[in-house]
């Protein structure tokens, strides 16, 4: 019996190559390297796809449009609202009393520190640089979206809010400790 040749452009590397090539119909993904959960070692690294579709800070990340520290600013400030916005509720005094109801949950010294953060972060960035972050981080709206809100839907506009943006998030990166005074100078510079 004839002995089968194999193909000389096998590759043993593509084996462990487990991407998925498919992707929906209106996806939007980027490449990103994230900590191995797998590792032996500490700080070992792998590429991963993320969905950016509905996400503007991590569209901003992979297109370059913003530095690392401005993104785990910005990441660190979701973290803080949606910490804060679980805290106690308002009681609606208009709704019947339904026996059995959910008792309410106390606030939690993370919740608290969280609501202490975002007042701090408010006064800093002040009532429209604070508007704007909860415009893009909390509600994920698009620039094109916010000038419609604000009734404002030029393109100069549009850059005046991609750049006041950019400068709340190196606001949020010194504010989390994420970058110095000097290093935050020095980015504003480059652009």
């Amino acid at each position: 019996m004839a002995r089968v040749r194999r193909n000389k452009s096998y590759k043993l590397a593509q084996i462990y190559d487990r991407r998925s090539r498919d992707v929906p119909f209106n996806a939007e993904v980027a490449e990103v390297e994230v900590d191995n959960p797998l590792a032996l070692d500490a700080g070992e690294k792998i590429v991963a796809i993320r969905s950016i579709r509905g996400d503007p800070l991590g569209r901003l990340h992979a297109h370059h449009q913003i530095d690392e520290a401005q993104y785990l600013g910005g990441r660190a400030f979701q973290n803080d609202w949606e910490r804060a916005e679980r805290g106690p509720q308002a009681m609606d005094p208009t709704r019947e009393y339904v026996d059995g109801a959910r008792t309410r949950e106390p606030v939690t010294e993370s919740q608290r520190q969280a609501v202490l953060r975002l007042n701090q972060i408010e006064r800093e960035l002040g009532t429209d640089g604070a508007a704007l972050v909860h415009d893009v981080l909390v509600l994920g709206l698009t620039m094109d979206q916010i000038g419609q809100r604000r009734a404002v839907r030029t393109k100069r506009w549009n850059d005046y809010f991609a750049r006041r943006f950019r400068e709340c998030l190196d606001r949020l990166a010194l504010i989390y400790g994420l970058a110095t005074e000097t290093g935050a100078q020095h980015a504003g510079r480059r652009r």
